[in-house]
């Protein structure tokens, strides 16, 4: 391949992610990313630091996350502003980076230190959700149990998200009326002792939009708030 081509930095996220997964984050080099991609190491460090900010090094959810609760209606409960971040967030996670998402997840579950600035990067995420909801007026402590609940929420639904089924993601992908289409509309799986984020493997495929699985967590976790009395 060209290595001049435009998308680079996508072909190296892929090729990364397949090398950490055949051998592992720490046996994986930055030349041999680079290699693999058909680019140079010059070419990797144009777009990345290092191998950790290809999983890493993204700031789009947080943006996402923050301009949903800059966008929630003048007068909504810090519940529903959150919930409105949570659909703004959806625009991270379109089918077609489905499988990518899933990789990430595998790669960051298998290696310890990953999985420890896995957890950093939630608490920021949730600590930048809580300085939002306080300059839009709600106070603390409800700032950040509002914002905890949305980490929650954001967690439980990528659980649900990247476990579609292939044959799930064949059909998102279909064009609606082709032959064997249903016209339907593609970041670490859940801890099994986390009882918020539910059952075990087979139990999570959930083939719709992250959007309306979000809501539909958001949902269940009031409910569960609720019943605390």
């Amino acid at each position: 391949m060209a290595r001049w081509e435009p998308n680079a930095r996508e072909r190296l996220e892929r090729a990364a992610l397949e090398l950490f997964l055949q051998r592992g984050y720490e046996s994986t080099t930055v030349a041999e990313i680079a290699e693999r991609a058909g680019l140079v190491r010059s070419t990797f460090f144009r777009h990345f630091a290092d191998k950790r900010e290809v999983l890493f090094g993204r700031d789009e959810l947080k943006l996402l996350l923050l301009d949903g609760i800059a966008g929630a209606p003048d007068g909504a409960s810090p519940i529903e502003t959150v919930g409105a971040a949570l659909q703004s967030a959806a625009a991270a996670f379109s089918p077609q980076r489905r499988a990518f998402v899933r990789q990430r997840q595998q790669a960051v579950a298998a290696n310890s230190n990953l999985l420890e600035r896995e957890l950093l990067k939630r608490a920021g995420l949730a600590a930048a959700m809580a300085e939002a909801l306080r300059g839009r007026g709600v106070a603390e402590p409800t700032a950040s149990l509002a914002a905890e609940v949305a980490s929650l929420a954001l967690r439980t639904t990528l659980a649900r998200w990247v476990e579609v089924e292939v044959g799930a993601e064949a059909e998102e992908a279909a064009p609606a009326g082709a032959a064997g289409s249903t016209g339907t509309e593609e970041p670490s799986a859940a801890e099994s002792t986390d009882a918020a984020d539910g059952a075990t493997d087979g139990a999570w495929a959930d083939p719709r939009d992250f959007g309306a699985i979000a809501r539909d967590q958001l949902a269940a976790l009031r409910a569960a708030g609720a019943a605390l009395g």
